[in-house]
């Protein structure tokens, strides 16, 4: 009896070894669907070198990622995502593109960290990792609070994001009096603006408060008109701040058109969301300050000047992303004993990346973000 227990030990132990030896020698892959031809190849390609960036940081020679090309085509990322998979792939980073994703429901054995920002794209095997404008609100919301502003408005163009405003204001359970949503011509944004601030009004109430002043009998009334004239409009608004939901030459489009009647950042809150540190808001001097919340700035400087050190070119916002995430997979892979299933981003977990904290449950990805105010052309950090 005793020889069969040291047999038992015995073939245990060497089945224990022969095991450990094999997972030694195995690689955890994770792939990696970018466009690396057509027209954004470019952006492909900065994603693949920051996504080895990352693995060099990890040091762990178990660890490979594996790109695929997409070429910017749902039926190519399906066909790339299944040789992945033919792989023993069960972790694919991206596609980049929302329209790109139309198939990969077929895949349910393997889960995709799309680089969309979509809140919601309708697939359990497809969780989007891009900054949302959830979490973004989630920062401005923190915002409004610290600083006790009461009376909120959203301004959000007419365009195909305008949904995923709409969800992400119900989500984030931010406090605002009304959602306006503009059209973004020049013609038709002012009469909206005008209409949104009471411009007419306030201006008539100018008109006739001077014309109350003149056909007075006050002594002071020459310092009085003199005053007045200096003025553009009477009256005050109905709120605090405006989140504006606007992005380039078409948010300082609504920017403009707000002091044109004569709402000025001064006087009230300008917010909007995550600009990536456009140094364009830097020179319009008349719309500051004007707030924002946004990823790590002093981390992405880092990313980029080391980026270009290494690949004699900066790198795009999303290779920052993709960088993050090969972390992120990592982590998590090594709370849950480096065995890849789908329960490891069901779990309640917190990874702080180079942009900020990542917040994963049930298949979703937040992010804690920070928040910045463009101030005396300088970008500037509030928490």
């Amino acid at each position: 009896m005793k020889e069969i227990c040291k047999i038992i030990l015995l073939f245990l132990l060497i089945w224990t070894i022969f095991i450990q030896k094999v997972s030694a020698d195995e690689k955890i892959k994770i792939g990696l669907l970018v466009p690396l031809s057509g027209q954004y190849s470019e952006l492909g390609h900065s994603i693949v070198k920051a996504t080895r960036m990352a693995i060099n940081k990890i040091n762990n020679k178990h660890i490979e990622v594996i790109p695929k090309d997409t070429k910017s085509s749902p039926e190519i990322t399906l066909q790339s995502a299944k040789e992945l998979g033919e792989q023993g792939i069960k972790i694919i980073i991206g596609p980049v593109f929302n329209e790109n994703l139309v198939y990969l429901n077929e895949l349910q054995n393997i889960t995709f960290l799309s680089l969309s920002n979509k809140i919601d794209n309708g697939s359990k095997n497809i969780i989007s990792s891009g900054i949302n404008a959830t979490s973004q609100l989630r920062a401005v919301k923190k915002f409004i609070h610290s600083n006790k502003i009461e009376r909120t408005i959203f301004l959000t163009p007419d365009v195909n994001y305008k949904n995923e405003i709409k969800k992400a204001i119900s989500q984030s359970k931010i406090k605002i009096i009304k959602n306006y949503i503009y059209d973004s011509s020049p013609t038709k944004l002012t009469n909206q603006i005008e209409e949104i601030t009471n411009y007419k009004i306030r201006k008539q109430n100018l008109k006739d408060a001077i014309v109350k002043a003149e056909n007075s009998n006050q002594n002071n009334k020459e310092k009085l008109i003199e005053k007045l004239k200096k003025r553009d409009t009477l009256g005050n608004v109905n709120f605090d701040a405006l989140i504006i939901a606007d992005f380039d030459q078409s948010l300082k489009s609504v920017t403009t058109s707000l002091l044109y009647t004569d709402v000025s950042p001064k006087d009230k809150y300008f917010i909007t969301l995550n600009q990536w540190f456009d140094e364009s808001l830097l020179n319009e001097t008349s719309s500051q300050p004007i707030y924002f919340p946004s990823i790590n700035k002093k981390n992405y400087e880092e990313f980029k000047n080391e980026f270009n050190s290494n690949f004699n070119q900066y790198p795009n916002e999303l290779s920052f992303l993709s960088f993050d995430l090969v972390g992120l997979v990592y982590y998590l892979l090594f709370k849950n004993d480096l065995v890849v299933d789908k329960e490891i981003f069901k779990k309640k977990n917190m990874f702080k990346g180079k942009i900020g904290i990542f917040e994963i449950k049930n298949n979703k990805i937040n992010h804690v973000l920070n928040f910045y105010k463009v101030e005396e052309g300088k970008f500037k950090k509030i928490f």
